[in-house]
Formats: structure tokens, C-alpha cells, sequence
């Protein structure tokens, strides 16, 4: 009986599965999953599974808060990538995207591809790929075409970035990908860039509209870099902290967040404890303004009592007119 001659890819994965490379390659260890753990055959021809429509519309509502945050940051991403042949698309955290955008003219090949809703992109589905191996890794990555399990996905390239929520969990990934041969690495380079920076404005658009009612604060870094978000309540708690935000404080992400005094989280001194003060003080001074001076309407303005704005006007030397 003939043998049946493997592809070049599917020799090169067998081959480097072989060779002990997953130590010190993020890819071969992925093939290795792929490969011993889920049971895939890299030379496997057919498409993505896809879910019906309703069981697309039921993944739609359980990932709601992800899709009102990425939606317009969505838009403004595919303005500045999709005339460039790519198409972007939102993942939850089961590796099944939710939402897409493309040009009309690449539909029918992106969708040829699996590129497209409905469609399973985790690993344990279809080997190393953008969505599904970022899931794993929970980093910003990109797989480059032939970095793909599957033999039938060599010809992409897709940039992933996990998306955390307000409770530091991972929600969902990010992802731009492209079928292109004329794909330079100048491009490859402002795509991650892109891609890394829109999924922290939804990070911070989830955040933001979880703690509503509270202060949210910049947390800069010694670099001056942004830290992520901090949500602190009319009493000076910290109620809430991005993921890294919890990473620059030196908090465990996966620990539940406790409230904690600002001051005991941010010290005495330092940028964000500086711009914090600022913060309540403007608020303070737009409540009293808009209570023109009435300290007991403002108080309940801040849902403060009395007492505790008598406290907070003395501590910033304001006083009501």
C-alpha cells in the first residue's frame, strides 16, 4: 500500500514537534497542543466549524458589555486597515468571534477562509492560530502564515490581543488578519501596534462603563507611561483596577479586588496620588458651584453625607460661597 506523502508544512510541524523545540518556541509548543493534546492533523482540509444563527445570536448577548465597548473602536481600526486588505474581528473567550468588519469586496474570501462571525477559532478547533493561541498565551502575537497548524491557513497572517474586562478576567480577543503576499514587516509592525492600542481602549471602555459612578484615575508608571485605570467611590476607596493597573501595583490580576483607601494603595506621594487629589478637588468644586454654595445639597449631589464634605472641603482648604 502507498504511503501518503505529507506536505512540506505538515513535515516541518512533525519535524519540530519532534526536535524539542516547545521549550524555547512559543509556536512549536502550540503545535505540540495541537498536535498530542487536541489531536489535530495538520494536513486537515476542512473549514472552521460554524455555529447556527441562533447559537451566534446567543454568544452575541452573553458577550454584550464586550461588544458595546469594541464596536466604535472597531470602526475607527478598520478606517485605518481595512482599505489595506485586512479585516478585523472580536473574539470572545471562547475563541468564536462576534463581531467583524471588512471591506465588501474581500467578503467572499475572508469568509472562504473561516475569516468571519460564528466561525471556531480556538485552538483546541483549529491548532495554532492568532485568536486561539493568544487565548492560551494571553498576549499580544502574531501567526505568521506558515506559523499556522493547519496547512490550509499557511497563506495568513493574523494579529491577536487579549482583552481583559473590569475584573481583570480575560473576555476576549482582538484580531486583524490578512491574506496578502506583498505583507511587509514595516506593516507587520504597525499592525500590532494598532491592534495592541485599540484592544486597551476597549479594556478602558468596559471599565469605564462598569464603575460609572465612580472617579476613574490614570495610573502613570515611573516611565510616565500609562498603568492602566483605577475606580475610586465618593469615600475614597478603590473599588476597581485594571488589569494593569493591578500588574503595575504589584496585585495578583486573578485575586477578586478588594476595596482598599487610596491612600494606602497609592502612598503619600507620587503622580497618580497627586492627579487623585486633583480629581476629587475639581469634583468638589463643580458640586458646590452647581449647589451655588449650599453645602448640604452638594453633599447629597455626591451622595456624601454632611459631615464627610465638611471633612473633604477642609482637607483641600475650599470653601463654599
Amino acid at each position: 500500500m502507498k504511503e501518503h506523502k505529507l506536505s512540506r508544512h505538515a513535515a516541518d510541524v512533525e519535524a519540530a514537534i519532534a526536535s524539542g523545540q516547545a521549550a524555547k518556541s512559543a509556536v512549536v509548543a502550540s503545535w505540540c497542543r495541537s498536535f498530542r493534546l487536541h489531536q489535530l492533523d495538520p494536513e486537515a482540509a476542512r473549514l472552521p466549524t460554524r455555529l447556527t444563527e441562533s447559537e451566534l445570536l446567543r454568544r452575541r448577548e452573553a458577550a454584550d458589555p464586550l461588544l458595546r465597548a469594541a464596536q466604535p473602536i472597531m470602526d475607527r481600526l478598520y478606517q485605518a486597515v481595512g482599505a489595506a486588505g485586512c479585516c478585523i474581528l472580536l473574539a470572545g473567550r471562547d475563541g468564536i468571534p462576534v463581531e467583524r468588519r471588512g471591506a465588501a469586496a474581500d467578503d467572499a474570501t475572508f469568509e472562504s477562509w473561516g475569516l468571519w462571525t460564528g466561525a471556531i477559532w480556538s485552538e483546541e478547533q483549529e491548532g495554532t492560530n492568532g485568536i486561539g493561541t493568544c487565548l492560551v498565551e494571553r498576549r499580544l502575537l502574531t501567526i505568521d502564515r506558515d506559523q499556522h497548524f493547519f496547512s490550509r491557513n499557511t497563506l495568513l497572517s493574523c494579529t491577536a490581543a487579549p482583552i481583559y474586562d473590569q475584573d481583570a478576567t480575560l473576555a476576549g480577543v482582538l484580531d486583524i488578519s490578512s491574506c496578502r503576499a506583498d505583507r511587509t514587516e514595516p506593516f507587520a509592525d504597525l499592525i500590532r501596534l494598532a491592534v495592541g492600542e485599540a484592544a486597551r481602549r476597549i479594556e478602558a471602555e468596559i471599565f469605564r462603563a462598569s464603575f460609572a459612578k465612580s472617579r476613574i484615575v490614570l495610573l502613570t508608571t515611573t516611565d510616565g507611561q500609562g498603568g492602566g485605570l483605577l475606580a475610586v467611590d465618593a469615600d475614597d476607596l478603590v473599588i476597581g483596577a485594571t488589569r494593569s493597573a493591578r500588574l503595575a501595583l504589584g496585585l495578583t490580576p486573578e485575586r477578586a479586588f478588594r476595596p482598599v483607601p487610596a491612600a494606602d494603595l497609592l502612598g503619600s506621594s507620587g503622580e497618580a496620588t497627586e492627579h487623585l487629589d486633583d480629581v476629587q478637588k475639581s469634583v468638589l468644586q463643580r458640586a458646590l458651584l452647581r449647589a451655588e454654595g449650599n453645602v448640604s445639597a452638594a453633599a447629597r449631589s455626591l451622595g456624601l453625607s454632611r459631615a464627610t464634605l465638611h471633612r473633604k472641603l477642609k482637607r483641600f482648604e475650599l470653601r463654599p460661597h
